[in-house]
């Protein structure tokens, strides 16, 4: 699959996780930014407040696995991973990723 065909593939999936991460974090950033910038602006505004707290609840692992495996751009996708990493551990997190890799559509095994 070509970058440009995931990117698009993966667009609405990456701005669905993103938006699941900053409404769990009380954050509502995305109103009046273009449909086409909103996931990325999204993801900006929550890699700070998610560095910052010491422990995040479980309802957030799901979500920030998601953001992190449909994200278009691979560059970015530690941002999801790290926080991650810090409150849930790397066990849980390298299971979720061989998850994906196992079970997951091609989009999300290109991502994990």
């Amino acid at each position: 699959m070509a970058d440009e065909e995931r990117n698009e593939a993966e667009a609405p999936l990456f701005l669905s996780s993103v938006a699941e991460v900053a409404r769990l974090l009380h954050l509502d950033h995305a109103t009046g930014v273009p449909g086409d910038r909103r996931a990325r602006h999204l993801a900006h505004a929550v890699r700070k407040p998610l560095l910052d707290r010491a422990g995040l609840p479980e309802e957030f692992f799901a979500p920030l696995m998601a953001a992190a495996v449909h994200d278009p751009d691979p560059s970015f996708c530690r941002w999801f991973v790290e926080p991650a990493l810090y409150a849930f551990g790397r066990r849980q997190v390298m299971t979720a990723l061989l998850n994906y890799l196992r079970t997951g559509t091609d989009a999300e095994r290109a991502g994990a």
